[in-house]
């Protein structure tokens, strides 16, 4: 199980490098990069479950099923990436708890612009920004999400708390795995739009990244309801917006990157679903596991 840590750690940094990419028919991206030294592990990332949506029992009933397919399957813990709730409704935060009691592995939630903070705190956990290490990563949690819009935030205490959590993990050897809701990601559109904006926090967390450049391996988010999208576009570092449990909208993007109007990567499944992610010896898949159905394709990196 994943030690509960919130003390700070970073010592040898290594340089990243990219070898090229390959694209194979089922929506695999091959790079390469640095992170040899990371035992393989693997964990399930689930987000958006928006329980009691258009107040009906299906996103409850979809969650269960997750559940089950995750307590059967691979995975040492779980992250849920936000927007548990639906629009802050209050009586789906007990549903919720009651649910996740079925839950055989470790999980570990963060807040999305649907999740009321107090209900949050009072309900699933008191404390939304920790870490935890595991496998020698530090997962780094944190809330940025507001409850009245869809941009996102880093607050300048983040940036400092996150500094020492950088400084802790390179002491210890640790890589680093950021997870929060809203990206920092610039995107527009054919995308949502929705990101931490140059003045809400973007500048201040894309400077830590690069300080931590050989380091920072994952930024983990939700909120996109588009399935497995993301870029690698910053220090090398692979930031990925996770499928939705509740639901997911086809934007073609898939379209959209043929045609060179969008950039990054896109896993062409939008069924509802979640993410089990294997990490190490310079590896990383990103499984997509639609509910009901096999695994049907997924991204993947290489480290060197």
């Amino acid at each position: 199980m994943p030690a509960d840590s919130s003390l700070p750690r970073s010592a040898n940094r290594r340089q990243l490098f990219r070898s090229g990419i390959a694209v194979a028919a089922a929506g695999t991206w091959t790079h390469c990069m640095a992170a040899t030294d990371i035992e393989t592990f693997s964990f399930v990332i689930v987000s958006d479950t928006h329980l009691g949506r258009n107040d009906a029992l299906a996103p409850e009933k979809q969650w269960q099923q997750g559940i089950a397919e995750i307590n059967a399957g691979p995975g040492d813990f779980v992250l849920h990436l936000g927007d548990i709730v639906d629009k802050a409704r209050a009586s789906q935060y007990p549903r919720y708890v009651a649910t996740r009691d079925e839950l055989k592995k470790p999980i570990h939630e963060i807040p999305g612009n649907h999740d009321n903070t107090k209900l949050f705190k009072r309900y699933v956990t008191d404390r939304i920004d920790r870490s935890f290490d595991h496998s020698g990563v530090r997962f780094v949690l944190f809330g940025n999400a507001h409850e009245d819009s869809h941009d996102g935030f880093v607050t300048s205490e983040q940036i400092d708390w996150m500094t020492i959590e950088c400084a802790q993990a390179a002491a210890l050897g640790l890589r680093i795995v950021f997870c929060c809701h809203v990206p920092a990601h610039s995107n527009r559109h054919p995308d949502r739009g929705w990101y931490v904006k140059p003045d809400e926090g973007q500048t201040a967390f894309y400077d830590l990244i690069g300080k931590h450049a050989g380091r920072v391996l994952l930024c983990l988010h939700g909120h996109f309801h588009n399935g497995i999208r993301g870029w690698r576009d910053h220090h090398q570092v692979v930031e990925v917006l996770c499928p939705s449990l509740c639901y997911n909208q086809n934007r073609n993007l898939e379209k959209h990157l043929k045609a060179g109007s969008a950039a990054g990567f896109f896993v062409p499944e939008l069924r509802t679903g979640y993410t089990i992610a294997t990490l190490g010896k310079g590896k990383l898949a990103l499984q997509y596991k639609p509910l009901g159905s096999q695994v049907d394709a997924e991204y993947s990196v290489e480290w060197e």
